[in-house]
């Protein structure tokens, strides 16, 4: 038994699972469980709560989260939790069978967009509350960026496939390959359906808007099928993400010398801090405040940045130094600036979009202009983490059933 269970101080209002954690993880009572030797109900408790819990738990930004919010962090001994987690789900999940355990949305057919984290719980929980679901994907499988973002050196991709067979075994179509917009319009999809839950991942890269910026490779499109690129000897990445960590981690372990270059300090960095330290530990070096200005054939031009602090005290921002040009060979550049939503299939839906080109959504989230149309994951929050995705699945499927 894991002795960070013996350790857990069992609080009755634990920050961990309240304020720390997403999708507010029942730390305490599956920890009692835990203790009790009894995982398969603790694996059902947590599953119920989060069908991702086994993958969140190898995933999550736990400094950020749960381990960020243990009380313990007082005395700078917080319970490692995830441990615990990872012992019990990962085991319990390969055991798992959906079943139907209520009748509330019997009848209704709900669609889900995208079959990736957000998804993937929505119909888990969609399908035992009596609900015919479909799930439809750009991609050929099932995962999103589980499957095709996260590095296997991070995921296995046999959490994956169970719940490919999961679904299989319970009778829920998956149509892989299926774009929304061009194969089958969002409308027909809201004809069709009682209900259809829109939670594509962010899949759509910024750009740096440079000189020569085409010659760079996306570093999603690399994630997606690393040994279909030759890289070359010397690989830089642009940005301070988790895709960013997760492109240069994976470049280095096919042999390549890769640098990390990012416009502000390690503080600044969007990635989660232990991926940077990791990614360190892998033999990737870093390059702060620099900015790329152009792109050539063989290499990038980047200049010296800095952060300034308005006279009135307002936000720090960074800005290039002017004359500090220079020049940095490299054989391949992967951008990874950030990505978002690609709203292209709400082009002709009625969907209400916002100045930034955002849907707007209602108070019982349904997307305005649309009947029952509801939005999850990164189409409501933009790149975030696999937890949160599910978490904001969570509120839409509630949202769903109280309409339904």
């Amino acid at each position: 038994m894991n002795t960070e269970a013996q350790r857990c101080l069992l609080c009755k209002k634990p920050k961990c699972a309240l304020q720390g954690c997403p999708v507010q993880t029942p730390v305490p009572e599956c920890m009692i469980l835990y203790r009790q030797g009894k995982l398969d109900e603790a694996g059902e408790m947590l599953f119920r709560n989060n069908p991702l819990t086994a993958v969140t738990s190898q995933v999550c930004d736990w400094k950020q989260f749960c381990y960020g919010h243990c009380v313990l962090n007082v005395k700078q001994v917080p319970i490692r939790w995830y441990e615990v987690e990872q012992e019990i789900s990962m085991a319990y999940l390969f055991k798992r069978r959906l079943q139907r355990r209520s009748t509330e949305l019997a009848g209704r057919r709900i669609a889900l967009v995208g079959a990736g984290p957000a998804g993937i719980a929505a119909a888990v929980w969609l399908y035992e509350a009596g609900a015919d679901v479909t799930l439809l994907d750009a991609n050929e499988r099932m995962g999103g960026v589980l499957r095709y973002g996260i590095p296997a050196f991070r995921l296995d991709k046999k959490y994956c496939d169970v719940f490919e067979t999961m679904f299989a075994d319970a009778g829920i179509p998956f149509r892989g390959g299926v774009e929304v917009g061009r194969d089958i319009t969002l409308k027909q999809l809201s004809a069709d359906y009682d209900a259809v839950l829109v939670g594509a991942g962010a899949e759509k890269p910024a750009t740096l808007h440079i000189p020569g910026e085409e010659k760079a490779v996306q570093a999603l499109t690399f994630l997606k099928a690393p040994s279909a690129c030759r890289l070359g000897r010397k690989v830089i990445v642009v940005g301070g993400g988790n895709v960013a960590m997760d492109a240069c981690r994976t470049a280095v372990r096919q042999g390549c010398e890769t640098w990390v270059y990012y416009r502000k300090t390690f503080e600044n960095m969007p990635a989660n801090p232990l991926e940077v330290e990791e990614a360190k530990a892998d033999g990737v070096r870093f390059e702060v405040f620099q900015a790329p200005v152009e792109v050539r054939e063989d290499g990038v031009v980047f200049c010296d940045c800095e952060n300034v602090v308005p006279e009135d005290g307002g936000r720090v921002v960074t800005r290039i130094i002017p004359g500090t040009e220079h020049f940095v060979a490299c054989d391949t550049l992967f951008t990874a600036i950030s990505e978002k939503p690609d709203f292209d299939l709400l082009k002709g839906s009625g969907a209400v979009m916002n100045e930034e080109g955002w849907p707007v959504v209602s108070e019982a989230g349904l997307v305005e202009g649309l009947r029952n149309v509801w939005v999850a994951g990164d189409f409501c929050l933009g790149p975030r983490t696999v937890v949160e995705a599910v978490a904001s699945a969570r509120e839409a499927v509630r949202n769903i059933m109280e309409v339904l």
